[in-house]
């Protein structure tokens, strides 16, 4: 009889991807899916929590409320961005294309520098949450007007920029700028 026996492959978790396959281009295949959905959920995370954030930094909204809970929703987001960098990382670590196809590929650093330049501009709104936060736990303070529009600013700013790393991963993964 040609093949393992039924039932044989059972123990391996990684049968299931394709039973014609070795099992070792299974594993790699699977888990080539996982992180690839991973990376993803991070991505749309840090997608909904940036968009949150700009619904919620305007002028004619802003209360006790909202900044408290501007503050929560940039930590979600600030996580969201620590998991899609760690992704983004383990793809081209244990990715099927491999470290040398991703790093010499010159739109995979024009998304890094995007994602670093979102990385820094969200600093700012950052700490002028935790400062509104905590002013407004002290005394009972709300943010000037002015401030809450600058910051507005820079997260309307972030979001664009999150906006156009789609475009160089679409062309990046359909090999443009590969050697």
């Amino acid at each position: 009889m040609d093949g393992p026996e039924p039932g044989a492959r059972l123990h391996n978790l990684f049968a299931f991807a394709n039973p014609t396959r070795p099992d070792e281009e299974n594993a790699t295949m699977t888990l080539e899916a996982i992180l690839a959905y991973l990376h993803l959920l991070a991505i749309l995370t840090m997608v909904v929590f940036i968009a949150s954030e700009a619904a919620l930094c305007r002028v004619e909204w802003l209360n006790a409320a909202v900044v408290e809970r501007l503050a929560r929703v940039d930590m979600v987001y600030g996580i969201a961005a620590v998991a899609v960098l760690l992704t983004g990382i383990a793809r081209t670590l244990w990715g099927v294309k491999g470290t040398a196809w991703y790093w010499t590929n010159p739109l995979l650093h024009l998304k890094l520098g995007l994602f670093i330049v979102v990385g820094v501009l969200s600093i700012f709104p950052t700490l002028n949450y935790l400062r509104w936060r905590k002013a407004l736990r002290a005394g009972g303070t709300l943010p000037s007007d002015v401030e809450v529009k600058k910051t507005r600013k820079l997260v309307m700013i972030q979001a664009h920029l999150i906006a156009v790393i789609p475009l160089a991963a679409v062309f990046f993964a359909r090999g443009f700028g590969s050697k």
